[in-house]
């Protein structure tokens, strides 16, 4: 048995040939796949005559950071159905101009309406919980303090973070495509959650102690498309067993995510990710 050294040298220069090929690539800039890549949030008094005025920060990120040029294509929502497609024609002082080229009847929402009340995490971790659930189709974050959570915000810290928040949900919103961009409600306590819930059609509390999941696949399976809901999520902790009572009594349907144990800031984005399976049409 031998070996062909022939070829070995010709592996060698087919080498040589892909490393000078990705060199070459990598000199030529890459051209945006999607022309309607980019989503700005308006109101509708900023779209008047055909063009659609942006202010505010996003004048900074279409000139310096995007480097728009006039011609290049954007989508524009101010909250509702329409979704108007534009081209960016000027850029004035402190704003840019778009020419509305298009406008339809988008249907990127889920039927139902979510709000995922979640209990206070430690860190940083709220601010992944608000991105991914505005992808996923929450219509509202309510931020809640629950017995067992160790972070405890003063009024002046609940506001900062507030802002911080919306910020964040803004930002998900642009990048996921979405209609609107869902709130970021103040700090609320347990019991101000579970007022505001009250007027919800249906409320999950995934619970450890639940019973198995084929009553909670029967739980699921009966939300109907159009009906509100609510997530309840504990902070890291867990619930408190009074908590657990009240919900219940409050007529909050509790649910099992299976026999593993999740974080907090991955239980809420489950049953999210489940109903948005369960919903869309």
């Amino acid at each position: 048995m031998g070996f062909c050294y022939g070829k070995k040298t010709d592996v060698n220069q087919e080498k040589r040939s892909i490393r000078k090929t990705r060199h070459q690539k990598s000199e030529i800039p890459e051209e945006k796949e999607n022309r309607f890549m980019y989503r700005f949030f308006v109101e509708e008094s900023q779209i008047y005559n055909g063009t659609v005025h942006i202010t505010g920060s996003d004048v900074n990120h279409i000139k310096n950071v995007l480097r728009m040029r006039p011609g290049e294509k954007i989508l524009v929502s101010t909250g509702g159905e329409k979704e108007y497609h534009c081209a960016v024609s000027d850029f004035p002082e402190g704003e840019v101009l778009a020419a509305v080229e298009e406008v339809t009847a988008a249907d990127r929402e889920l039927p139902s309406g979510i709000v995922l009340f979640q209990g206070l995490p430690k860190g940083d971790k709220m601010e992944l919980i608000i991105q991914k659930a505005v992808e996923l189709g929450a219509t509202e974050i309510v931020p809640v303090e629950m017995k067992r959570c160790v972070v405890k915000l003063d009024r002046k810290k609940a506001e900062k973070k507030a802002e911080r928040w919306q910020t964040i949900a803004l930002g998900a919103a642009k990048q996921s495509k979405r209609m609107y961009v869902p709130e970021v409600s103040h700090v609320m306590s347990f019991k101000e959650a579970l007022a505001y819930a009250n007027n919800l059609d249906v409320i999950l509390l995934p619970y450890e102690r639940a019973k198995g999941m084929q009553e909670t696949k029967a739980i699921i399976n009966s939300i109907k498309p159009g009906q509100s809901i609510g997530i309840f999520i504990g902070p890291e902790g867990g619930f408190d067993e009074k908590e657990v009572e009240q919900s219940m009594d409050e007529g909050a349907k509790a649910i099992t995510l299976g026999k593993r144990i999740l974080r907090t800031e991955t239980a809420g984005l489950t049953v999210l990710s489940v109903l948005m399976f369960a919903l869309e049409e």
